[in-house]
């Protein structure tokens, strides 16, 4: 009698598939079960994601800037352009969300299709000396906008079939972030670092191919474009028979960042706005942040990017130098100061920890001079509370740290 059982949902008998679960008048069986699994997951990870991107959830650019203003010290044009680029990028993802898959009769979301405007994605390009504060800008955004994002370094990066990594492994580190949720990905933030690292090496032939430059410019182009991508689970190198995961990159921002060291002489030649007869320093300095304000696409092509991956970030913006005011601004004011956060490591051995204004100046000064920008804020400070977070048994609840202590730290190290 049980060999004549059969799924009420597809006729499949018994002995065809592996397990059939009986109901009060009737059976289904496992084939069912997963398809039907299958279906409700993905029209609730849809409503979910439609929900996730309403109106009221995006955040004006003002409003973007404005939480970036907490984070980030200066650097306003480029805060605007990220915030507006940012908004407009969200917008878009709604309106492939809900101008699309609604719920109106078929007369009206016909209308709908005949009226839909294919909004462009619009990738970033951040341009800008060391520790200028790319990756924390691109960081700031993720975190404000509460979507998966992820820091990939272009350096690694190689032509398939090379040492080295695939592109598709920065693909990899989004999915990663989110425990491998595809749907959750997709909509989320990936800060390509050193993008200035994968220019062309030489603009004449070569007999050798150019696997690590124009090679890994070529293979990112379907990435950044927005299609279909097979992504190793594991990252690195793709192999024949490993399993890949599909991810749909259309919706993903890009944000890519680099120092493009040299740029400035590309800029001069073209505006022919080189000085005749000596020049000072200072006054040098200032010419080239006036060059970088005006960095074009050519000036991007001649530096060694192809013209499809430069049309792939419309969106260009240079981030100015540091100076001393800012860099003490950046010591003290942000709500995750590195002072501040000295200050509550001591505190969590209830130590209560101050520093002088002339002990800051000493170390703005030495951080200015090894050019490394807000990074280099880190690197003095370490000098200057290794020991005595080392010692941390020994010191008293009361920390004062002044300029002649500052002075003895750095002439020890």
């Amino acid at each position: 009698m049980e060999d004549l059982l059969i799924c009420n949902f597809c006729g499949r008998k018994k002995n065809e598939i592996t397990f059939l679960i009986s109901g009060i008048s009737g059976h289904i069986c496992n084939f069912c079960i997963e398809k039907t699994y299958s279906i409700i997951h993905r029209k609730f990870l849809e409503k979910k994601i439609q929900n996730n991107f309403t109106k009221k959830q995006i955040n004006k650019p003002k409003e973007i800037k404005s939480f970036l203003d907490k984070y980030i010290i200066g650097q306003n044009d480029a805060k605007k352009i990220v915030s507006v680029a940012v908004y407009n990028h969200y917008k878009r993802i709604l309106q492939n969300y809900s101008d699309i898959v609604d719920n109106n009769s078929k007369e009206e979301n016909q209308k709908k299709k005949n009226e839909y405007i294919e909004i462009e994605k619009s990738n970033i390009l951040l341009i800008g000396n060391t520790g200028t504060g790319k990756t924390l800008l691109a960081k700031s955004i993720s975190k404000f906008l509460k979507v998966p994002f992820a820091i990939a370094d272009a350096t690694t990066l190689t032509e398939a079939g090379y040492v080295g990594e695939d592109v598709e492994s920065i693909l990899t580190r989004l999915l990663q972030s989110v425990n491998y949720d595809v749907n959750s990905a997709e909509k989320g933030i990936i800060f390509l670092d050193e993008i200035d690292k994968i220019s062309r090496k030489s603009n004449s032939p070569s007999i050798t191919r150019d696997v690590s430059g124009e090679g890994v410019q070529q293979a990112l182009l379907k990435i950044l474009e927005g299609s279909i991508i097979n992504v190793p689970p594991q990252g690195g190198r793709k192999h024949p028979d490993q399993k890949m995961i599909q991810m749909n990159t259309e919706n993903i921002l890009f944000i890519a960042g680099g120092t493009f060291d040299g740029i400035e002489k590309i800029i001069s030649d073209r505006i022919r706005k080189i000085p005749i007869g000596f020049i000072n320093k200072e006054k040098k300095e200032k010419n080239n942040n006036f060059l970088l304000k005006n960095i074009i696409s050519t000036d991007l092509k001649k530096f060694g990017l192809i013209p499809e991956i430069i049309g792939r970030f419309p969106i260009i913006t240079y981030l100015n130098p540091l100076d001393k005011n800012m860099l003490k601004k950046i010591l003290l004011e942000p709500e995750n100061a590195l002072i501040k956060q000295y200050q509550k490591l001591f505190d969590m051995d209830n130590i209560s920890m101050s520093i002088t204004d002339e002990a800051l100046d000493v170390i703005i000064n030495n951080t200015f001079q090894i050019g490394l920008g807000a990074r280099g804020l880190r690197t003095i400070c370490e000098k200057i509370f290794m020991d005595y977070i080392y010692n941390i048994e020994n010191v008293h609840s009361v920390l004062k740290i002044d300029k002649e202590t500052v002075l003895n730290k750095l002439n020890y190290s």
